[in-house]
């Protein structure tokens, strides 16, 4: 049987509590930073972008001081959540050479996601740092929002979708006319991720390839995650830490293999159209 698993139960609990979280871990950030690693040194360069709607965007850059890559991924955190739990996996991204932006999306409201508007803000974003190809991931219903803006860029390598959760059908629309990888990683289903409502969108996509982690909770999918998301989203099984190392690995394997497979031509693809609602 297929589930419609809409979110927006699970959305309308937590909203007030992820508002609150998210807030406190916003701010200004550092005019620049530099994290010391092997084989060379990451830049952290902080900047804020205004969305087409008006509202600010803070976008946090992880700039390797030699990138291997003419590329970019562009990474969203989840519903109300920030750009700090995907800071382990931009840093691992950069070190293999990899520029990699992460941001705060502005759209989200606490009735709903807008995952349309900020996969177009991502879109946007990417434009601005005149990368040649683009990758784009996220966590939860920020795997949504890198779906929609990979199938609204023409320079778009693949996707990288993290525990996906879909929103009223947008990721199985985006997902059908998608002419590029869509890779997942999967955890158990449950109410955070809309009892892996996000299976059917890679089911739906061409290219669409899943792999499921057996015992993950949808908190396993961040790095790092916080109390907040654990108290919320328990695992059901002891080895977070061992799975997360996983899911941090398989992640940067994906996002390496795409941004330098050979690149195809989008010539004889179907436009690219943005949906009319959220």
């Amino acid at each position: 049987m297929r589930r419609s698993g809409s979110p927006g139960i699970f959305i309308a609990m937590i909203a007030p509590a992820f508002f609150l979280a998210g807030c406190a871990g916003i701010g200004p950030g550092p005019v620049a930073t530099v994290w010391d690693t092997t084989p060379g040194s990451v830049f952290e360069v902080p900047a804020v972008f205004r969305s087409r709607t008006g509202c600010r965007i803070e976008t946090l850059l992880y700039r390797p001081s030699t990138p291997s890559v003419d590329g970019l991924a562009v990474l969203a955190p989840g519903f109300f959540r920030d750009q700090r739990h995907l800071r382990d996996l931009a840093r691992a991204l950069a070190v293999r050479g990899i520029p990699t932006l992460t941001l705060n999306p502005c759209a989200s409201r606490p009735w709903g996601g807008r995952q349309v508007q900020t996969g177009a803000d991502m879109r946007d974003i990417a434009r601005g740092q005149g990368a040649r190809r683009v990758v784009y991931g996220g966590f939860s219903a920020g795997a949504l929002s890198a779906l929609v803006a990979a199938r609204l860029d023409e320079r778009s390598a693949g996707v990288l979708g993290l525990d996906l959760v879909d929103n009223g059908g947008i990721g199985i629309g985006m997902a059908r006319g998608l002419d590029r990888p869509l890779i997942g990683l999967w955890g158990d289903p449950g109410r955070c991720n809309a009892e892996g409502n996000g299976r059917q969108v890679f089911d739906s996509a061409r290219q669409g390839r899943l792999t499921a982690i057996p015992g993950a909770s949808h908190c396993d999918f961040e790095s790092p995650t916080d109390w907040l998301c654990e108290s919320l989203c328990p695992a059901a099984r002891p080895g977070s830490e061992a799975r997360r190392r996983e899911i941090l690995g398989r992640s940067v394997a994906a996002v390496v293999d795409l941004i330098r497979a050979p690149q195809r031509s989008r010539a004889t693809s179907p436009r690219a159209t943005r949906p009319k609602t959220d």
